[in-house]
């Protein structure tokens, strides 16, 4: 049988600084090959997100001014996403999405903009400095290595419950201190990678479409699709 899938893409027509829509696009590669049919819509400013409709969330990064009106804008959708995330709806989450989802990030000019406290984490800011470049983090759990790039101002500190994405073998990270990158929380998994991540990182698309797939589909068996080689494109 085909499977199918629905993706929110939250504000992808304001958040795709960095092309992180690259994203979408690799889950629909990995998902034709799963016999899977993925939909992707997008969901911004004064449209309703319904936790009900979507198996699947991806939520992007931007520029200050698109993150600031998204700031605005997400507090009404606050609940039912925070809803989607408790029912153990999978997630990805890059950069300033993932900023957006723990409880405030600093601003460019030293405001402090709220999130909505979906995820326990909280982002600072540093003074004339940015983390830029290539990184290489390993996952706790699965022992894969994710390879990626990295450019951001913030310093994120993770909360209670919260574990990273993996450690930091190279680059900095979530703050540049405890070697901590990006942040798992149940079925949510953010990164401050670009590039887009799951381009170089395919078992990590695989891995959100079978959470999507088990949630979606309990009674089915996707052996199959968890054997799905995923050859290293780093």
């Amino acid at each position: 049988m085909d499977y199918k899938l629905k993706v929110a893409h939250l504000y992808g027509d304001l958040l795709n600084t960095y092309g992180d829509i690259g994203n979408i696009l690799v889950l629909d590669y990995y998902a034709k090959k799963m016999g899977v049919v993925l939909k992707s819509e997008i969901v911004s400013i004064d449209q309703e997100f319904d936790p009900q409709k979507f198996d699947l969330a991806f939520f992007g990064g931007g520029q200050d001014y698109e993150q600031m009106i998204v700031s605005k804008d997400i507090q009404s959708k606050k609940e039912k996403i925070i809803d989607f995330i408790e029912t153990n709806g999978p997630m990805l989450a890059i950069c300033g999405g993932y900023q957006l989802l723990g409880k405030y990030y600093i601003g460019a000019q030293g405001e402090k903009i709220q999130g909505i406290s979906a995820l326990p984490h909280y982002t600072e800011s540093q003074d004339n400095n940015r983390f830029i470049g290539d990184i290489v983090i390993q996952n706790g759990e699965t022992k894969q290595k994710y390879h990626g790039f990295e450019n951001h101002n913030g310093v994120t500190f993770l909360g209670k419950n919260e574990r990273p994405l993996g450690n930091v073998l190279q680059g900095h990270g979530n703050n540049g201190k405890d070697k901590t990158e990006g942040a798992i929380y149940k079925n949510v998994f953010c990164s401050y990678f670009h590039g887009p991540i799951l381009a170089r990182n395919g078992e990590l698309a695989k891995r959100l479409l079978i959470l999507a797939l088990k949630r979606k589909y309990p009674q089915a068996d996707f052996t199959a699709q968890e054997q799905l080689e995923i050859k290293p494109t780093y």
